[in-house]
């Protein structure tokens, strides 16, 4: 065996989730993103069958998310981070020939938006806590802006990855170079464009996601005025045309978007059900209106029918930037 990055299908150890810490970054929204992620939690916990590992920070952050979930299992892990965006700012772990490794990158507040103390050390609190050894990389990279099918194919975004904020040495052929070095990458299938309005200059985790092997979900259009309507249907297009690390064809599902999700200030936000968790037992999925989530629910239990699909509000919480899937890591089982 060599090193891969196993599937989040694959069983988990353990899974990590942000708590909203930090009054000052949530302000009204805070008690409401508490909840959201409490709700995550408890699903995840229960019928996720997970372990959960719910790092917080200071004092108030730990009374409240233990008052939220005291008749839970969920384990209240005491850290520092700048934000819950643990996706991003901590480790993906590795097979290594059978052991669990933590991949760490550097972290540069996704091109320099946000520079926010203690995420530059949240990938070696997390890879402490779980008893892994930590394989510091020395290139810019967030998980979110990748995905796995646990044989070596990831998908990515330009984007993102050939972003001049990042690494601005980076080609394709660079990029592939260092995720072949770091994560056991053999094939890394390149999209365009992320979704409107994403901080993160477009996160494949809000775009594209592997279900299965040789499987990918991405996003379709919800009403007429939905704002990604062009880079849903380009993205649905390039995946059709591709194969992966076995020479495969890809096959596409398309599951509904939120449609036109508006913030405070009318802007579009980048609100999307790609961005579920896919836990041990169960698949969390956000939700930003009744109607369209419910149709997007209802399509993911076609793609996971031995998990049980849950959707979940996540609004506030996307008010800091993200979802589910951003504010999680996984902790894999390993041989």
């Amino acid at each position: 065996m060599t090193v891969i990055v196993p599937a989040e299908w694959a069983p988990h150890r353990a899974m990590w989730v942000g708590f909203p810490s930090h009054a000052e970054l949530w302000q009204e929204d805070l008690e409401q993103a508490q909840q959201e992620v409490a709700d995550l939690a408890r699903a995840l916990a229960g019928p996720g069958g997970e372990r959960v590992r719910l790092m917080v920070v200071g004092d108030e952050a730990e009374a409240a998310a233990r008052a939220l979930l005291s008749d839970t299992t969920v384990e209240i892990v005491r850290g520092q981070f700048g934000d819950i965006w643990l996706r991003d700012t901590g480790p993906i772990f590795v097979d290594d020939n059978g052991k669990a490794v933590a991949a760490g990158f550097k972290f540069n507040g996704w091109g320099g938006k946000y520079s926010l103390e203690g995420d530059d050390i949240v990938a070696e609190q997390i890879a402490a806590a779980s008893g892994a050894p930590l394989a510091r990389n020395r290139f810019i990279l967030e998980g979110g802006a990748l995905d796995h099918d646990g044989l070596g194919t990831i998908l990515t975004t330009r984007q993102c990855l050939l972003n001049d904020n990042r690494n601005a040495d980076w080609d394709e052929a660079k990029a592939t170079e260092a995720l072949a070095g770091a994560l056991g990458a053999k094939k890394v299938v390149w999209l365009g464009d992320g979704l409107l309005n994403d901080h993160t200059d477009g996160h494949v985790d809000n775009l594209a996601r592997f279900v299965a092997p040789g499987v990918v979900a991405c996003p379709m259009a919800f009403g007429a005025d939905d704002p990604n309507a062009e880079v849903y249907a380009e993205t649905a297009r390039l995946l059709a045309g591709m194969t992966d690390s076995r020479g495969s064809p890809l096959q596409v599902a398309r599951i509904p978007s939120p449609g036109k999700i508006l913030d405070e200030d009318g802007e579009p936000i980048p609100a999307s059900h790609m961005n579920f968790l896919i836990a041990n037992e169960a698949v969390i999925v956000p939700i930003y209106a009744e109607e369209s989530g419910a149709f997007a629910v209802e399509v993911i239990k076609g793609l996971f029918p031995e998990r049980q699909v849950i959707g979940l509000p996540s609004t506030a919480i996307l008010t800091g930037g993200g979802s589910f899937h951003c504010i999680s890591q996984q902790e894999p089982e390993t041989a």
